[in-house]
C-alpha cells in the first residue's frame, strides 16, 4: 500500500485511403474571423511503479478556453484536476495556467505562460508554480511545440521553496484532420539543495475526433524515470479519455486556431513510500 509524500499527478496520444484527408488537413482554411473556442476532457487509467506489484488508479479532467483579441493575439486559460489513489490513500492536484501569445495559424505561435498547482489528499501545504516561454512551428500536417520554464516548489514547513526548471518538446502529426498522433519528451529538475530530483519523461498519444461532432476519444502512455542521487524510480501511466470541443471544426482546426497550448504533467513529483 502507498502513502503519497508529494504526489503523483497526472495529468494528459492507414494509408492510401487517408492520404486525401492528410492533404486536406494541410490545406484546410484557418478560421477567418477569430472566435472563442476550447474543450473539456476527462480521463481514467492506471499508474504503476516498476518496483511495486500494485497499480494505482488515476483519473481527472481538463478544461481549456482560448480567447483571441487584437487579431492575432490570444489568451488561453486552463484548469486541471487530477487524482491518484488506492484503497487507503489518495492525492489530488488542482491547477491552472494562463498563456498569452501571438499566432499566425499558417506559420507559428509564440508567447509566455504561467502555471500553479496545489496538492491535497494526504498532503497539506504543497504546491508549485512556474512560468516561461513557449512556441509552436507549423509545417503542413506537423506541429512542433517547445516550452521552457522556471519555478518554485513549496513543500509544507520547509523554510525555503525548492527551485524547479524544465524543458519539453512535443510533435503532433495529423494523419488526417481528425486523427492526431503525439510524441513528447520532457526533462524536469527540482533542486532541494544537497539533493536534486531529475525526471526524464516520454509519452505517446493518439486522438480521434468523430467527423461533424465535437466529440473525441484518446489514449495515452507515459513513461517517467525519476532519479534521486543514484536511485532510479520508473513509472508507467496509461489512460483513456473523452474530449468535447467547441468553436472548432476539427482537431487540425483546434490545433491551429483554438486552445493549442498545454503544460507538463509528470507521472510523479517525488517518491511514494510504503
Amino acid at each position: 500500500m502507498h502513502r503519497f509524500l508529494i504526489a503523483a499527478i497526472s495529468f494528459s496520444v492507414t494509408t492510401s485511403a487517408l492520404a486525401a484527408d492528410a492533404v486536406q488537413a494541410t490545406t484546410e482554411a484557418p478560421i477567418m474571423k477569430p472566435q472563442i473556442s476550447g474543450y473539456g476532457e476527462i480521463y481514467l487509467g492506471g499508474l504503476k511503479f516498476s518496483d511495486e506489484g500494485d497499480t494505482l488508479r488515476t483519473g481527472g479532467g481538463t478544461a481549456r478556453v482560448n480567447i483571441p483579441f487584437a487579431q492575432r493575439w490570444n489568451i488561453q486559460i486552463d484548469g486541471t484536476y487530477d487524482r491518484v489513489w488506492d484503497r487507503f490513500n489518495r492525492t489530488d492536484g488542482i491547477g491552472g495556467a494562463v498563456h498569452a501569445y501571438y499566432r499566425d495559424p499558417n506559420l507559428f505561435a509564440a508567447g509566455l505562460f504561467a502555471s500553479i498547482k496545489d496538492f491535497g489528499g494526504n498532503i497539506d501545504g504543497v504546491y508549485d508554480y512556474a512560468g516561461g516561454p513557449e512556441a509552436q512551428l507549423y509545417f503542413g500536417n506537423l506541429t512542433l511545440y517547445g516550452q521552457a520554464y522556471y519555478g518554485k516548489d513549496h513543500v509544507g514547513d520547509f523554510t525555503d521553496d525548492l527551485d524547479e526548471w524544465g524543458v519539453r518538446g512535443v510533435a503532433r502529426y495529423f494523419v488526417q484532420k481528425n486523427l492526431r498522433l503525439d510524441a513528447e519528451i520532457a526533462y524536469n529538475v527540482t533542486d532541494a539543495g544537497s539533493v536534486s530530483f531529475d525526471t526524464v519523461g516520454m509519452s505517446v498519444q493518439a486522438m480521434y475526433r468523430f467527423d461533424t461532432t465535437p466529440w473525441s476519444v484518446f489514449g495515452r502512455y507515459q513513461f517517467d524515470r525519476l532519479s534521486i542521487e543514484s536511485n532510479d524510480i520508473d513509472t508507467s501511466k496509461f489512460l483513456i479519455g473523452i474530449r468535447a470541443s467547441f468553436g472548432s471544426k476539427s482537431l487540425f482546426d483546434e490545433d491551429r486556431n483554438g486552445a493549442t497550448m498545454d503544460t507538463y504533467h509528470p507521472n510523479i513529483l517525488a517518491i511514494s513510500v510504503k
